[in-house]
């Protein structure tokens, strides 16, 4: 499996400094309204590390027995940048999550960084995983972690814990550059796939494309743990951060509306999504737009969709279209899903402008050129296999 995320930058970093996301985001106008309290977000990765200063008391080592080996021992890093990411307190100069009063249960998947290793043959497989979440009281399931592997395991565990109504999301990969590889867990039906995006609405020119993107969220210049030593923060960008700070997102709207269900949380972040196109015209880089909690939280008198509404009906009806794929990338063997409307473009024109087409804070014309972006090399990781 694929790291949603790319190799951080060598040089350490001032982390809060760099957090341009929540003002972006307006975080401090949001938190006024919900900080993600009562609300618990499973985190599957490398494991999370639940002794740094920003998450002390904000991880809960609640994995069942059979998936929970090693769960809170972090051995890239990368995992416990994701629960920082959504829940950190910032204390002791560490990330402040979006949704700081949320709370983190990890989970711990085998990637190449353990091939090789005893490890390895105990981490568990990530559709016993997912499964194991389904039947517990975690409502988002987060998954910063990619492969161009279409599971039957994985996708009957998907669809088990879409029926106990939890909310999945997952980075669509980094790969755009070269294979652009459908990326599972992202392309299964009912799984949130998230694009990486800058500061002004610009995709990443390594953030992978398809009609399987639903949603985009910071991803570039986002700060995580260097490595595994956590000892300073590292410059970053991938869909991992974009995943982790979608959650958030979905993590800030389902504290202030607990009745609501998954799919009334996701519809209206995708409603209220920051685009130029209309909504029943998806892109293929952006999905239904940039994601902005902001707006569902000021509205006091929003208006959800109904409780048993699947807002990604139409994807998880027709499947995924693999023709954005390189030949040389394994391909899905589900049935094709017509893509032509597609936008490529933020700058398109739509008459479902939001009355001040903010993005994050603006949508202006950096965001039509969508394949700008940062870029590195990939770190792969390959999730071990039976």
């Amino acid at each position: 499996m694929l790291s949603a995320g790319l190799a951080p930058s060598a040089t350490a970093i001032d982390a809060q400094s760099e957090q341009w996301y929540l003002s972006a985001m307006k975080a401090d106008e949001m938190w006024k309204v919900s900080t993600g309290k009562g609300v618990k977000v499973a985190v599957v990765d490398t494991g999370v590390n639940p002794n740094t200063s920003s998450l002390k008391g904000q991880v809960l080592a609640e994995a069942p027995a059979a998936v929970a080996y090693k769960a809170t021992e972090d051995y890239d890093g990368h995992g416990t940048s994701m629960a920082e990411l959504i829940a950190g307190t910032g204390a002791g100069g560490g990330l402040k999550g979006l949704a700081p009063d949320a709370k983190i249960v990890p989970y711990r998947i085998a990637t190449n960084a353990l091939v090789g290793k005893a490890d390895a043959k105990k981490a568990p497989e990530l559709a016993d995983v997912i499964r194991a979440i389904a039947d517990s009281d975690a409502k988002i399931i987060s998954m910063s972690v990619t492969s161009d592997i279409d599971d039957t395991e994985e996708l009957a565990a998907v669809k088990y814990a879409q029926s106990k109504g939890k909310l999945m999301i997952a980075g669509t990969g980094n790969d755009a550059q070269t294979k652009n590889f459908i990326g599972y867990p992202a392309a299964y039906p009912y799984v949130v796939g998230v694009a990486a995006s800058d500061k002004a609405g610009t995709v990443g020119k390594f953030s992978e494309h398809g009609n399987y993107v639903d949603l985009a969220s910071p991803g570039l210049n986002v700060p995580l743990w260097c490595d595994n030593t956590f000892k300073s923060y590292c410059n970053g960008e991938g869909t991992s951060q974009a995943t982790a700070i979608a959650s958030a997102s979905a993590a800030l709207v389902w504290s202030a509306h607990p009745d609501w269900t998954a799919n009334q949380v996701l519809a209206s972040l995708i409603d209220t999504a920051g685009r130029d196109w209309a909504k029943d015209d998806p892109s293929t880089y952006l999905g239904y737009g940039l994601i902005r909690p902001r707006k569902v939280l000021e509205d006091s008198g929003y208006k959800p969709a109904a409780a048993g509404t699947d807002p990604l009906a139409t994807e998880n009806a027709a499947g995924v279209d693999d023709s954005s794929a390189s030949p040389s990338a394994s391909t899905s063997s589900q049935a094709p899903k017509d893509t032509s409307g597609g936008a490529a473009s933020a700058a398109g024109s739509s008459s479902e402008s939001s009355d001040d087409t903010t993005m994050w804070v603006t949508l202006g014309a950096a965001a039509a050129v969508l394949v700008i972006g940062g870029g590195a090399f990939a770190v792969i990781r390959a999730r071990r296999r039976a």
